[in-house]
């Protein structure tokens, strides 16, 4: 059975480092700009240079993320940077914007590149396409079940990457503008601010509240281990673990278990991890747990009571007053451990500097105890305990971080003969290295001895290696200095080191981007969206949603974004598209705003493939607009054939859950501020549109810049 890729997030240095003790076979992180978690730490480029160097030294791959949209005027550093990364023997990049990955692919042939989960692909015509475009591994959308994964691995080339941990988002990825519309931080710009985990009330057409619990779009975190065998069998290349935004602690211990549970599986068909292990990762990071849609868990996806972390029960409150509290313990507590106290419609937190048993000031309690801490409010007596963070736990892996406990085994051989040069042999079970020294000379009167060239060979010091097998060939008699034996060791463990990094090298070469697009002529031109029937004279084309209405009145149909399959469509009828499968099958379509175009490269790709118009992205300005026009003239001499849309209630979210599975049946969404989203079930998925109408001012300055479609959209 063939080795299965575990992929762990690093979001800053400290958190390389506690991948590095667990070894991952691959990490993913971002430098400072391009990335999708642009609230990480993320990494300089000194730095990127540093981290790529050392994960190679361990074994470990790296890929970083590029995987946002480009704006214009930021492709030219962005192509700098890439061939920063390239130089530096990066093993993979992770993006999303369509126009630079064929950008990237073509500049740079030998670079491998993965298709992120941003891309939103989610069938198996989506995948064929992305491989069209010379994408190496898809990171398919976290909706994807197990069934999908097998047919996509049948019937690509492709590898195939998939979450198996950590946060869920409720819209599928690439296609939410809800942080974008509500506070202008885009999550496919890498800014997203988690409207999903905030509170909401459900509300029918009366007002009428329908929801007790106030996070309905909160999703649990996703949880494998127990599965990880279904997923392996489906042939699936590599496990990924989300969580750039994590502490160390919760890098390290997460990606031990699954490498764990991994090895274990592929080892005796058994999956096994450390029960330990995994209370301390709940202890670390939970939002309470779910199978989730790979492994279609689909009515226990979200946790609607709170959106923070849940940590672990170690107590409940016996006695109360608003001084102090007795705790009666389930589990075990340290000073410095942060405690949260819940309680209906009550929580309160704190981190435990001081706490007693029987009036005797203590440091540690274990369970049965019963202790004694001050508080500054009055707490209700039964309230849960929870530990969510762990004073003993963060330090145990500082320490293991702090002394390199993670050694990659090695054995040695070394042969000290007569009248030959010593020759040492060093192999890391996959490379093998041998160096030779001098020819030892006959002993006076203190000849050398087994023990002693064993002593000084199996001290590693601060090399990353430990001596696993050792096997000494040794003549009688003979003379050799420490400090000979000591360099001769050194020798041959850094050029182990040199053949492990090489290993990573990449061939550089670097080739000129050519497209082929086609010549439009120029239109003032109006669209509309709409699902009425409608005078059309004002209207060069007229989109709908309704199959019955297209039908008989000859508009056009817009498809869904999310599409299972393309078998049962007319390839020939013309349609308003929604994401990348329908590239593989139709022959006569135009995208729509979600294939988020936001460059001219993008449009460029897409004519190329035969879309007749592309709508741009709404996530653009007016100048991003007229920046992309001008750069697409003076780069390919020609015409696109683009289309804007000038009025619209956004689409912001797409869930594959229905939200009146637990709420009856709400028709808004209600914010904080009062503001009511609509809320659309078709196809058994779930829409949430926006509570304001967006409009773009002055639209008739789209057609001299360009434009030859404007859209309205009235479906709401």
């Amino acid at each position: 059975m063939k080795k299965v890729e575990i992929l762990s997030p690093v979001g800053s240095y400290e958190a390389f480092l506690a991948a590095r003790e667990a070894l991952p076979d691959a990490i993913y992180l971002a430098g400072k700009m391009y990335g999708a978690r642009s609230f990480a730490n993320n990494f300089s480029e000194n730095e990127l240079i540093e981290v790529i160097k050392e994960a190679h030294l361990y074994g470990i791959k790296v890929y970083v993320t590029c995987n946002i949209l480009l704006f214009e005027r930021e492709v030219a550093n962005f192509l700098k940077y890439v061939e920063f990364l390239y130089q530096n023997n990066v093993d993979a990049l992770i993006m999303q914007d369509l126009g630079m990955i064929d950008l990237v692919h073509k500049t740079f042939p030998d670079l491998e590149i993965h298709a992120s989960t941003q891309m939103h692909i989610h069938n198996l015509e989506g995948a064929k396409m992305i491989e069209k475009l010379g994408v190496k591994r898809v990171v398919l959308a976290r909706e994807t079940n197990l069934d999908l994964v097998k047919k996509i691995k049948a019937e690509t080339n492709l590898e195939v990457e998939v979450f198996v941990h950590g946060a869920l988002c409720a819209s599928y990825s690439g296609m939410c503008l809800f942080a974008r519309s509500i506070g202008l931080r885009s999550g496919n710009r890498g800014t997203c601010s988690g409207c999903c985990r905030l509170p909401y009330d459900l509300i029918d057409n009366k007002g009428n509240i329908l929801n007790d619990l106030k996070y309905p779009l909160s999703m649990k975190d996703l949880m494998t281990l127990d599965y990880l065998d279904k997923i392996i069998d489906a042939g699936v290349d590599s496990l990924k673990i989300e969580g750039r935004m994590k502490s160390p602690s919760y890098v390290y211990l997460v990606t031990k278990l699954y490498k764990e549970a991994r090895d274990n599986y592929l080892k005796n068909q058994k999956v096994k991890y450390s029960e330990k292990d995994f209370y301390k990762l709940k202890t670390v990071f939970n939002r309470e747990y779910t199978k989730g849609f790979i492994l279609n868990e689909e009515g226990n996806i979200t946790n609607p009571k709170t959106p923070n972390h849940q940590g672990v029960l170690i107590g409940e409150v016996i006695a109360s007053d608003t001084k102090k509290i007795k705790i009666k313990l389930v589990g075990d507590v340290s000073i410095h451990d942060g405690l949260r106290i819940v309680a209906p419609n009550f929580t309160y937190g704190l981190v435990l500097n001081k706490f007693s048993i029987n009036n005797n000031q203590v440091y540690k309690a274990l369970e049965n105890d019963i202790i004694t801490l001050d508080v500054n409010t009055s707490i209700p007596l039964k309230s849960k305990v929870l530990k969510t963070s762990s004073f003993e736990i963060d330090e145990e892996i500082k320490n293991k971080i702090k002394n390199k406990e993670m050694k990659i085994p090695i054995k040695m051989q070394i042969e000290i003969l007569k009248n030959q040069k010593i020759k040492l042999k060093v192999t890391d079970f996959e490379n093998e290295i041998e160096v030779l020294g001098f020819v030892p000379s006959e002993s006076i009167n203190k000849p050398i001895t087994k023990e002693i060239v064993k002593e000084k060979l199996e001290k590693t010091g601060n090399t990353i290696y430990k001596i696993e097998d050792l096997e000494i060939s040794l003549a009688d008699n003979l003379f050799i200095p420490i400090s000979n034996l000591n360099n001769l060791k050194r020798e041959a463990l850094e050029k182990l080191n040199e053949v492990r990094i090489n290993k990573f090298k990449k061939k550089f070469r670097k080739a000129n981007y050519q497209i082929d697009v086609p010549d439009y002529e120029t239109k003032n031109c109006y669209t509309i969206l709409t699902n009425k029937e409608i005078d059309t004279s004002k209207y060069s084309y007229i989109y709908t949603e309704d199959l019955k209405m297209a039908t008989k009145l000859n508009y056009i149909l817009k498809l869904p974004k999310v599409v299972s399959s393309y078998d049962n469509f007319d390839i020939n009828q013309e349609y308003l598209v929604g994401e990348l499968g329908a590239l593989e099958n139709l022959h006569n379509i135009v995208s729509d705003y979600s294939f988020n175009v936001t460059n001219s490269y993008t449009v460029a790709l897409l004519h190329s493939l035969g879309v007749k118009r592309v709508t741009l992205s709404l996530e653009l300005s007016f100048e991003d607009i007229k920046d992309l026009v001008e750069a697409y003239h003076k780069r390919y001499q020609k015409r696109p054939n683009l289309e804007v849309i000038i009025k619209t209630r956004m689409e912001l979210m797409v869930l594959k859950f229905k939200l009146n599975d637990y709420y009856k049946n709400p028709i808004y969404l209600r914010d904080r501020f009062k503001n009511n989203y609509i809320i659309k079930e078709k196809n058994g998925l779930t829409y949430i549109y926006d509570y304001k109408e967006t409009k773009r001012e002055n639209s008739l300055k789209y057609f001299k810049n360009g434009i030859n479609y404007l859209r309205e959209e009235d479906i709401n």
